[in-house]
């Protein structure tokens, strides 16, 4: 019986072939925290009596989802994650320097066949290159770090096969808002989706990362794309690691298939209060929008803010919307600047924010007042999201959003495409 490709990248790792449903334990290639779970990661890595990690050269801390800090009490925070940083040789992404799911394939960390943990639900990101990559708690991340090793189940998996040409209008938040209507918010919790079809090669690696990224939205542990000629040359254009792609069986049995016509797809917009509530836009259309968002580990990325600027060019976005935006990294900041779409943007009438997390968790850069309705490219729209229980978040894809902060209520991108 052939291997799906999240069982082909554990057998390799562990040296001989793995069932589904069968606990391993894995050498991991690389793990990260965040300044939302990194201080407990430490915490915890004391009191096991952690005196060194087992490779600084494998773990990243990065301080972005409050960036720079918005009180006292995270500088603390943010202080014991520099400290631990300078003591153990670990390496430090500090305030502007980004997004982790961003900086760790940006910065030649994740190659296709890597293990890698983060202390992140979205650490999923990095399927987009062939890479088991999933969240895990802070005490497991605490015990990786003095270890090397963690524990999997290995996984069931779906096979998501996507087939056609994108239409106008439509991107990749579109297509996996349209898997997670499918699939609903928990019917795939612990499996893995494995991407297959000819829709892929058309898909950039921006685009594919923003699909990857949202495999936590339907309970998946993986989201992983099977390594081409895109994502090679991404990964060895970023890093200078030697790798081996992983590949799955072509008699692999997965759990269950599903097949989308993407040729059929128009934009999508998932409403309050959960991500798997999605719509038509037509059936959204029209809705007022006092705030719009460009950022996070989902669409924060070059594409994404180039995509907006197409739309928002030459124009002046609705005086009674504000549009944030918050770049995924410094690195995609300085190449919008380059471009001339951090202008372009800018004399839209758009804010820029420090890169990273921004407004998508709510502790700063953002929270919009009680009722207030707010467009944006991040992965969850759940109550309090944002920072704030009683307003309502919408997601849909960067097009969307430009477009809808144009309008002031939520608007078709497709006009505005030619």
């Amino acid at each position: 019986m052939g291997m799906t490709l999240a069982q082909a990248i554990l057998s390799k790792k562990v040296g001989r072939p793995v069932s589904e449903g069968e606990i391993v334990l894995v050498d991991l290639d690389f793990m990260m925290g965040q300044d939302g779970t990194s201080p407990l990661a430490i915490k915890v890595f004391k009191e096991m009596g952690g005196k060194k990690v087992f490779d600084p050269s494998k773990i990243a801390l990065v301080i972005d989802h409050s960036s720079p800090s918005p009180n006292h009490g995270v500088s603390q925070l943010h202080d014991m994650m520099r400290k631990f940083a300078r003591e153990t040789g670990v390496i430090l992404y500090d305030i502007g320097d980004g997004v982790c799911h961003q900086l760790l394939p940006e910065m030649g960390h994740v190659v296709p066949g890597d293990v890698v943990i983060g202390a992140d639900s979205h650490t999923c990101t990095y399927g987009a290159l062939g890479a088991f990559a999933t969240g895990v708690g802070s005490t497991d991340l605490a015990a990786a770090m003095i270890s090397g090793k963690t524990w999997f189940k290995v996984p069931e998996t779906i096979k998501i096969i996507l087939n056609g040409n994108l239409p106008k209008g439509v991107f990749s938040k579109d297509i996996f808002l349209e898997i997670a209507r499918r699939l609903t918010a928990d019917g795939a919790t612990y499996k893995a989706l494995e991407y297959h079809g000819s829709t892929i090669s058309e898909l950039s690696m921006d685009a594919r990362f923003t699909i990857a990224n949202m495999a936590i939205e339907v309970g998946a542990k993986v989201g992983l794309f099977l390594p081409d000629d895109v994502s090679i040359s991404y990964a060895r254009s970023h890093s200078k690691r030697n790798f081996v792609p992983v590949f799955p069986d072509k008699d692999a049995v997965y759990e269950n298939e599903v097949e989308i016509d993407v040729n059929k797809l128009t934009p999508l917009v998932a409403a309050p209060h959960t991500v798997d509530n999605v719509k038509p836009l037509e059936e959204l259309e029209g809705t007022p929008i006092q705030q719009a968002f460009i950022g996070t580990c989902t669409n924060g990325r070059l594409e994404d803010l180039e995509i907006a600027a197409r739309i928002l060019a030459g124009k002046k976005i609705n005086p009674d919307t504000r549009l944030i935006i918050a770049p995924a990294s410094k690195k995609v900041l300085k190449e919008a600047v380059k471009s001339g779409i951090f202008e372009v943007l800018l004399d839209a009438g758009a804010v820029f924010v420090t890169p990273g997390c921004g407004a998508c968790v709510g502790t700063h850069n953002g929270v919009p007042a009680d009722g207030e309705n707010v467009i944006s490219t991040a992965n969850r729209n759940f109550k309090g999201r944002m920072g704030n229980p009683n307003a309502f978040i919408y997601l849909a894809s960067p097009a969307t959003v430009a477009a809808s902060a144009l309008e002031g209520k939520i608007a078709d991108p497709r006009k505005y495409i030619s």
